[in-house]
């Protein structure tokens, strides 16, 4: 009876934590919105989008930090899971060595490469250019990527690829027609996270482009800051730009949370 009170107690006391939590995130949230509508209302959300401010566009940022997107995530897909397989599947000269300094590189901070990268960007003439911010995204999340796919195909059977060797099929097609289609809850998983980050990445858009029509939407609306004013109806349009700022993750997250969350747990448990 007593085991059963004080479980009955822990679940309480979890639950409230995170209730609290998601108060204390949602807050925020809320009154952005509320302070958004307080001035001329939906009006200050059509404006953004009817009107440049100061020579930036900011649908035109949202389409800048979609395109860097969708490029992030291509490559991270295609590159980690190749990565990942060979590092799963594969037994070669220094994999484990060559793993451990792929880990390493999720200790390095982000601010640490900018300047070399900033270097080879200009050597490469990519400096002010969507790439930039694409491989710069992709260097930064690579590491993550490929720790999160090896752990998933660790948890599918070797036996997979024996049998398929035994029907002639080569290392690569075992991959794309053994391996790629069992991974795709993963890979999903893997594409909402890299999305949201890159939607939400401040850093490497701001070192890395200047020209205007670049921008993308977490640097916009940072400048933004500095071309409103206090009033009540600037205020309301600088918190219409943060709420739907916000919402392309927010969406992309409750749309593809059940993904996410078997992603997480998929390499928590080994056979």
């Amino acid at each position: 009876m007593n085991q059963i009170l004080a479980r009955r107690k822990e679940k309480l006391f979890v639950q409230a934590f995170i209730y609290l939590f998601a108060l204390a995130w949602l807050f925020p949230f809320y009154t952005a919105i509320r302070n958004s509508l307080k001035v001329n209302g939906l009006q200050n959300y059509v404006d953004l989008f009817k009107h440049d401010i100061n020579g930036i566009s900011l649908s035109r940022t949202f389409v800048n930090s979609g395109l860097i997107a969708i490029g992030d995530t291509a490559i991270i897909l295609l590159v980690a899971s190749l990565g990942a397989y060979a590092f799963s599947k594969f037994k070669f000269f220094g994999k484990e060595v060559i793993y451990s300094v792929v880990l390493m590189c999720l200790a390095v901070p982000g601010v640490v490469i900018i300047i070399p990268f900033y270097k080879i960007l200009t050597e490469l003439h990519l400096y002010n250019t969507l790439g930039a911010v694409i491989l710069g995204e992709v260097v930064l999340t690579l590491p993550f990527a490929i720790l999160m796919l090896r752990n998933y195909y660790d948890n599918l059977p070797h036996e997979l690829m024996e049998a398929a060797n035994i029907d002639g099929a080569s290392k690569l097609q075992v991959f794309y027609r053994v391996y790629l289609p069992l991974s795709v809850p993963a890979l999903i998983n893997l594409a909402v996270l890299s999305t949201m980050w890159s939607l939400q990445d401040f850093l490497l858009p701001l070192m890395f482009l200047t020209d205007k029509s670049l921008l993308t939407a977490t640097v916009a609306v940072n400048t933004l800051k500095g071309l409103f004013g206090f009033t009540p109806a600037d205020l309301g349009k600088f918190n219409a730009a943060l709420v739907v700022l916000g919402m392309p993750a927010v969406v992309l997250f409750l749309l593809a949370r059940k993904f996410i969350i078997n992603g997480i747990t998929s390499g928590a448990v080994k056979d």
